[in-house]
């Protein structure tokens, strides 16, 4: 049994993952950091990292950026692996996050969807084949909630156009007031409204046709069971940093396997 520590365990992500965690018979969640009550009064909230006093053997983080520092700092002190999906960190918490992974394991991905994975390649071969030939645009939408802008995920796909180019692309967020739009630019788009949970398109605009690749969540469970994945995923690592392809290439070879 896998005992699962959720940071931000009264927040949206964090009620729908210990839902969710019902359905993972090898996953136990223990508790949680957060404000407030959970679906499930019976599980302990603290409201700090010195209050906690419950066992754990991995941490699932659906919280903010401010405090993730501090949970990595915990996390190397008690030795525990880290499922990081809080995005908008900042460069000195990427820093950080870097060399907590020399001590302990720790996966990160901006989105943790299974999905959004396979979009990313796609985007990645589509990109390699227009080359220069098309103008890219993203465009995200999410719930009026969500505190960071662009996505992480709307940089993941952005990193997947350029990984697929000779010639890196510049990645701007919107774009100027004024001005033809620049080729050599990839301008990502922020829409907050409502409760969207989560769309993602990638648009590749020639001179005679135009190609869209998209992603559309229609339930937070989709990420959450993608957090729960890579629990069982990171407890089998050692210290280092994984992300979705790491996830996905274990669950192919399993499958491949059987």
């Amino acid at each position: 049994m896998i005992r699962v520590f959720v940071c931000g365990i009264t927040g949206a992500m964090g009620k729908n993952l210990v839902i969710q965690s019902k359905l993972f018979p090898e996953i136990e969640i223990v508790g949680g950091l957060g404000h407030g009550l959970t679906n499930n009064e019976t599980l302990p909230v603290y409201s700090s990292f010195d209050e906690i006093n419950v066992s754990m053997d991995c941490i699932v983080d659906f919280s903010t950026a401010s405090i993730v520092d501090e949970l990595l700092d915990f996390a190397q002190n008690k030795n525990i692996p880290v499922v990081l999906c809080t995005t908008g960190l900042s460069e000195a918490t990427i820093n950080h996050v870097g060399k907590s992974s020399q001590n302990i394991p720790i996966f990160r991905s901006g989105n943790m969807s299974l999905g959004i994975n396979l979009i990313m390649n796609l985007v990645k071969q589509a990109s390699s084949v227009l080359e220069q030939d098309f103008d890219v645009e993203i465009i995200e939408k999410h719930h009026n909630r969500k505190i960071d802008a662009p996505s992480g995920t709307a940089i993941m796909l952005a990193e997947a156009v350029n990984d697929g180019l000779q010639q890196k692309k510049e990645i701007k967020l919107g774009r100027e007031n004024h001005g033809a739009k620049d080729r050599l630019t990839i301008n990502l788009h922020s829409v907050r409204g409502g409760n969207i949970v989560g769309e993602h398109e990638v648009l590749f605009a020639g001179s005679e046709e135009l190609i869209s690749i998209s992603h559309s969540a229609t339930s937070r469970s989709v990420f959450a069971n993608g957090a729960l994945e890579a629990a069982k995923f990171i407890m089998t690592c050692e210290p280092g940093i994984y992300n979705m392809d790491d996830l996905v290439n274990q669950l192919i070879l399993k499958k491949a396997n059987h």
